[in-house]
C-alpha cells in the first residue's frame, strides 16, 4: 500500500463520524421539554455526553478505519463500509425518535437494533481485525449504558405520543 492509500480510511471514516456526529447533535435538543422529564439521579451530567460521544466516534472511526485496511478481500471491505454505515443511520435515528420526535418510548426499540449494529461488527470484523473489534467496546457500553438511561427515562415519564 502506498503512504496515501493508508491515509484513505482514516480520513473517510473521520469524515463520516463527524458527518453523523453532526447530525445526531443537530437533532438533540436539551430544551424545555428534556429538561422537564423525570430522569434518574445516576444519569450523567450534562457537560458528559459531548466527551463522550467525542471519544466513542473517535474509536469508532479508527476501527472502520483500520478494519477497512486489515478486511482481507474487497467484498469484506464493502461489509466493513456497510456495517459502519447502518450503525450511523441507527445512531442518528435514536436522537432523532428521542429528542426532535420526543419519543423515547421508540428510541427504546430502535436503541436494541443500534446496540445490535454494534456487536455484529464487532464479531465480524474481529475475525480479521482484533484491534479494530476491541475499539468498539466502549461504543457497545455506552449505548447499553444509554439504553438503561432510556429505560428509564421512559418508566418514569411515560406514556408518551
Amino acid at each position: 500500500m502506498t503512504r496515501s492509500s493508508l491515509w484513505l480510511p482514516v480520513l473517510a471514516a473521520g469524515s463520516a463520524a463527524l458527518v453523523i456526529a453532526f447530525l445526531g447533535g443537530s437533532m438533540t435538543d436539551t430544551g424545555p421539554w428534556y429538561q422537564g422529564l423525570t430522569k434518574p439521579a445516576w444519569q450523567p451530567p450534562g457537560w458528559a455526553f459531548a466527551p463522550a460521544w467525542t471519544i466513542i466516534f473517535a474509536l469508532a472511526a479508527l476501527s472502520a478505519a483500520i478494519a477497512w485496511r486489515d478486511a482481507p478481500t474487497d467484498a469484506d471491505r464493502e461489509w466493513v463500509i456497510a456495517m459502519f454505515a447502518a450503525n450511523g443511520v441507527l445512531n442518528v435515528l435514536w436522537s432523532g425518535l428521542f429528542f426532535t420526535a420526543q419519543r423515547p418510548d421508540w428510541a427504546l426499540f430502535e436503541v436494541a437494533i443500534l446496540w445490535i449494529s454494534i456487536l455484529v461488527p464487532i464479531v465480524v470484523i474481529g475475525r480479521y481485525s482484533r484491534l479494530a473489534s476491541l475499539l468498539l467496546l466502549p461504543y457497545l457500553a455506552w449505548v447499553a449504558f444509554a439504553a438503561f438511561l432510556n429505560y428509564r427515562v421512559v418508566q418514569l415519564n411515560g406514556p408518551f405520543g
